[in-house]
């Protein structure tokens, strides 16, 4: 019967699992050939090197989330003053022209008239 054991990508999981792989290496090693002080370098320069790459990609990708949302935020105001055909929530279509933006849960939205107008409920756009 085969184990397979799960793997944990964070860097406090891997940094924990290399401190077992190097406890493990540590006590099995040959008394008569101890390890070489300079691989126990490399190993402890690839595991913060794997550490400082998994933190620059969070930075990516929080990057990458604003940039959507600044750009979700640049098409909503460039519909400020059109006339727009929107979905309403009772699936009925409607049309009203765009006076404002709001932002609600981390997305942005078209005011018409009295209404909330979400970006992916509009159904056309008129001049």
């Amino acid at each position: 019967m085969s184990e397979t054991a799960a793997i944990s990508t964070d860097s406090s999981g891997l940094q924990m699992q290399f401190m077992k792989l190097l406890v493990a290496q540590l006590q099995n090693q040959n008394p008569l050939e101890p390890m070489d002080n300079g691989d126990m370098t490399a190993q402890l320069a690839q595991i913060s090197s794997l550490e400082q790459l998994e933190a620059i990609n969070g930075h990516l990708s929080d990057l990458r989330g604003e940039a959507v949302g600044f750009g979700a935020a640049l098409g909503a105001a460039s519909l400020i003053g059109r006339q727009v055909t929107y979905t309403q929530a009772d699936g009925t279509a409607a049309a009203g022209r765009a006076t404002g933006v709001v932002q609600t849960d981390g997305t942005f939205a078209l005011v018409v008239g009295d209404h909330v107008v979400g970006l992916d409920a509009v159904l056309g756009i008129e001049e």
